[in-house]
């Protein structure tokens, strides 16, 4: 909303669209991308290799309690920069 001031109008700066990280489990990925382990803050490329029906698993973690994963791209090869920048813009602690 503009507000006046002697000088003339200002605008507060708004983000112009929020975006929320889809959380999912290490059993019910199905897209490629990149994700970060919530607990730990690891950092996970997923190529579309990686997801081949029948094919070998490329990707294995064996663990006692459940791991929530969160997407931060599509692009399972974002830059690490960027990884972290969206991390920080969705107060997850990135670890990587």
């Amino acid at each position: 909303m503009p507000r006046m001031t002697e000088e003339g109008s200002t605008q507060s700066v708004h983000p112009a669209r929020r975006s929320i990280l889809l959380e999912t489990t290490w059993e019910s990925i199905s897209e490629p991308g990149a994700y970060v382990e919530r607990g730990s803050g690891d950092l996970y490329r997923i190529p579309k290799e990686a997801l081949i029906p029948g094919a070998s698993p490329a990707i294995v973690k064996e663990s006692r309690g459940s791991s929530a994963l969160l997407k931060i791209s599509d692009d399972p090869f974002v830059t690490t920069f960027k990884a972290r920048l969206l991390c920080a813009q969705h107060n997850v602690e990135a670890n990587f």
